[in-house]
């Protein structure tokens, strides 16, 4: 079985085709970050009018780099939700559109749990169950994962999401957008111990996060400290550690809750460096192991929309005609496959 993959649900345009025998044929992918960077953030109605622009001639692209055509393709997936709606709109119409043109069935696929099943696209995959650390810009969660479709979240940030506190954090750096990624550069280069930032609700019972205070205890911290070049990077340490920690000590007591001895990190977070340092410790000493996908599988693509498409086409899950977008969509209420 051969799935076309569409992802469009922020400010990225992914596009892949995955065979179920022979893995990816194709992956494609437009970032929109220099139309957003002179705003500082994701202007949603930029986003839906640069996918509109982008998703078929990556569409085409896909197909062509793979030696495929239309008659070639099995199924088509797209991302339906969360996400910004005007961009999931776009995804969805035109990937609904296809399969209906086509005369192939179409799956609308929760971006999370395309997130969730990235690491399956490794030789060494995860086998059920595992905890799954869910950290990307917009999401920070924890669930248990005993098989596609079977979740339990366990925990979640009640405000900011990990990688929205970093791009926050950076801004008032003045670091470029998106400062996330630059931020953890930063921080390489300072100074450990010099400040400390709290662990928020670590010092309590339960597996939700707090990421905002973190935001303004940095703002306050360069406040009072000033912000030259080796200050900066200082702070830029003492924030990423604080979060990464906080992530550590939650997933632990995950862990510890389940009696689960795998974890499995996915998002566009997954991908930092000192985050997989610590994780990758924390593991071996419990004995344990952590599953990534590779860094181009971290943030927003069409791979993982099309392998977990391809899991619910297999398990005989398809779309009506109805177009359907789902801004707010609990990963919990999916049904297993």
């Amino acid at each position: 079985m051969r799935v076309l993959g569409i992802e469009t649900s922020c400010d990225e345009t992914g596009i892949a085709i995955f065979d179920d025998q022979h893995g990816i044929l194709s992956h494609q992918l437009y970032s929109q970050v220099k139309l957003h960077a002179d705003y500082g953030g994701v202007v949603p109605e930029l986003a839906s009018r640069d996918h509109v622009r982008k998703t078929i001639p990556l569409i085409q692209a896909a197909l062509k780099d793979a030696g495929l055509d239309k008659d070639d393709i099995d199924g088509i997936a797209y991302t339906a939700g969360p996400g910004l709606v005007g961009a999931l709109l776009v995804g969805a119409t035109i990937g609904r559109s296809l399969a209906m043109a086509w005369g192939k069935p179409a799956v609308a696929v929760h971006h999370m749990e395309g997130h969730l099943l990235a690491p399956m696209l490794e030789e060494n995959a995860p086998a059920f169950p595992f905890v799954a650390l869910l950290v990307s810009g917009g999401h920070s969660m924890l669930v248990r994962v005993d098989g596609i479709g079977r979740y339990q979240v366990l925990g979640e940030s009640i405000d900011d999401a990990a990688g929205e506190a970093f791009d926050k954090t950076a801004k008032l750096m003045g670091l470029d957008y998106p400062g996330g990624p630059l931020l953890s550069r930063l921080a390489e280069q300072g100074t450990p111990g010099r400040f400390i930032f709290p662990r928020p609700m670590t010092d309590r019972p339960g597996l939700d996060m707090s990421f905002s205070g973190l935001k303004t205890f940095a703002a306050n911290t360069i406040a009072a400290e000033g912000s030259d070049e080796q200050t900066r990077a200082d702070i830029a340490h003492a924030f990423q550690a604080a979060v990464v920690d906080t992530l550590a000590i939650k997933c632990r007591r995950a862990l510890k809750e389940t009696g689960l001895k795998r974890l499995v990190v996915a998002g566009g977070v997954s991908a930092n460096r000192y985050l997989r340092a610590q994780l990758a410790e924390m593991m071996q000493d419990l004995g344990g192991e952590v599953f990534y996908p590779r860094t181009e599988y971290c943030t927003d693509n069409g791979a993982m929309i099309a392998y977990a498409g391809m899991q619910r086409l297999k398990a005989g899950v398809f779309e009506p005609l109805e177009v359907k977008a789902v801004p707010r969509w609990p990963l919990d209420t999916l049904d297993p496959a």
